[in-house]
């Protein structure tokens, strides 16, 4: 009896040992559950911000990319530049150059391939200014402000904006979101007539070459003022020429070489491209400004109209004769003045009528002492008294 009873008090104390004991392995293992609970929690919020910073590193690296892609797309070759080559630019450090500005009346015919034809054609061709024009509302092109000196400042600050353009010249025009709609009949290229051209003349020390180049140009309208020409009511007598922009020949040339002109009126086949046109110089245009150290133009410095007939020619003749005298004896300036002159003419003549003046007088002379000599002759012979010499005595 006293035996079961402790086997029974036992099992009583071993079930209660157990129970207690479940609690704190339940606790425990709660215990452990929370603080791995926890320490994933943890876990996955700094992987949560691990994740923000690499997006983060990606938006970074994304914008980067795209800069670079853009500053690549700028700096690689067009299709245009690639099809259409141009030529090389002129040497920054030429040992001899003359900028020449010039003025080229499209109503001449040497200039006329760059009017006609005055609206586009249904083959596609277009005079020069539709083509610029055209450019410029793509975006192609830079386009820079005219400046009142009459010099060209291509620096990013002036460059000019195309409907600040259109409003100043009063071009109608439409807007449609980003870009800007102008008729074809609404393009001013009948108006302009004329075009200001920037021609640098260099000798390239490098190759041994002389060149003749156009580098800017800019084109001219020409409209009617207020005053009304009585003789013709159709047409106002004050015309006003307005330049509009200039442009770098490096810009456009590439686009010059994709459109061609007619340059003959009688072979309509004699085409060429309008690249070509300025690179082979087949342009006429008067001198109005050279660039000198006080920026003034030609008419400033002749005063006169006869003046400036004369500067423009003296200019012509300065540069054909270096163009000729480049690879021979240096061109002396005060000699060729004193060719040039009317005086040097003159004395030139009076020298030629002297010389002739006295060669002829030395001819009669030595004629009348020949005739003398056979005179004497002829007597002597037919006489036959004895020569008798008298000598002269002093007293």
């Amino acid at each position: 009896m006293t035996i079961h009873k402790y086997l029974l008090i036992s099992a009583l104390m071993l079930g209660c040992t157990q129970l207690s004991a479940q609690p704190a392995q339940s606790r425990a293992q709660s215990n452990q559950n929370r603080t791995t609970t926890g320490t994933a929690t943890r876990t996955t919020g700094t992987a949560t911000r691990t994740t923000g910073t690499a997006t983060r590193t990606t938006g970074t690296t994304t914008r980067a990319t795209t800069a670079n892609r853009n500053a690549a797309a700028q700096q690689t070759p067009s299709r245009a530049s690639l099809m259409f080559p141009t030529a090389v630019e002129q040497p920054a450090d030429a040992s001899w150059r003359r900028d020449i500005y010039r003025e080229l009346d499209l109503t001449k015919d040497e200039n006329a391939a760059l009017y006609y034809p005055v609206e586009p054609m249904a083959d596609g061709r277009v005079n020069l200014f539709t083509l610029l024009f055209q450019l410029l509302n793509t975006g192609k092109i830079p386009a820079y402000t005219y400046d009142p000196s009459g010099l060209e400042n291509f620096n990013k600050d002036n460059r000019m904006h195309f409907k600040d353009m259109l409003d100043r010249f009063e071009i109608p025009y439409e807007v449609n979101g980003n870009s800007i709609k102008v008729e074809p009949v609404d393009v001013p290229s009948a108006e302009v007539l004329s075009y200001f051209v920037k021609e640098s003349s260099y000798y390239d020390q490098h190759t041994a070459t002389y060149h003749s180049r156009v580098t800017a140009i800019c084109p001219v309208m020409h409209r009617a003022g207020n005053v009304i020409d009585f003789n013709n009511p159709g047409f106002a007598s004050d015309v006003q020429k307005n330049p509009l922009f200039w442009v770098k020949i490096d810009d456009i040339e590439t686009y010059l070489s994709q459109h061609e002109v007619m340059t003959s009126n009688i072979n309509n086949a004699a085409t060429m491209s309008m690249a070509d046109f300025f690179a082979t110089n087949k342009y006429k245009g008067t001198i109005y400004m050279t660039a000198n150290m006080q920026g003034k133009s030609l008419i400033q410095e002749a005063g006169s109209d006869t003046a400036l007939v004369a500067a423009q020619k003296k200019i012509e003749k300065e540069m054909v004769d270096f163009e000729q005298h480049i690879w021979h004896a240096p061109v002396d300036s005060a000699e060729l003045a004193r060719k040039d002159s009317i005086a040097a003419a003159e004395q030139a003549s009076k020298k030629v009528k002297k010389t002739s003046t006295s060669g002829s007088s030395r001819t009669t002379a030595r004629q009348s002492t020949k005739t003398e000599k056979q005179s004497s002759g002829s007597s002597s012979s037919g006489s036959s008294a004895p020569r008798v010499s008298v000598r002269r005595q002093r007293h």
